[in-house]
């Protein structure tokens, strides 16, 4: 599935979420926020990052993070492994 094509629906559906547990506007705010993350981490545009369905994992793991932590920190010492390894393997930016 391409980065522009993950709904809120598909976000609740991952963190198991049911119709009524979960506020629309934060979970459209975590959607957005990892698709930012994703484009500012990486260097790449929104057309570039949907030709990459890994990124897909990128943020269902961000949105799970920041839900269940309500926040996310990130540093070279706390970033989730996972997410590190699929943005590093696109990043253009590595300066």
């Amino acid at each position: 599935m391409k980065v522009s094509e993950v709904t809120v629906t598909n976000v609740a559906e991952y963190l198991r979420l049911e119709v009524g547990e979960y506020s629309q506007a934060l979970l459209t705010s975590l959607l957005n926020t990892a698709k930012e993350f994703i484009k500012s981490y990486t260097g790449l545009t929104n057309e570039q990052i949907d030709k990459y369905e890994d990124f897909y994992i990128v943020v269902m793991v961000l949105c799970q993070d920041m839900y269940d932590n309500r926040s996310y920190y990130v540093d070279k010492n706390n970033m989730n492994k996972v997410v590190e390894t699929i943005l590093g393997m696109h990043s253009i930016n590595l300066l």
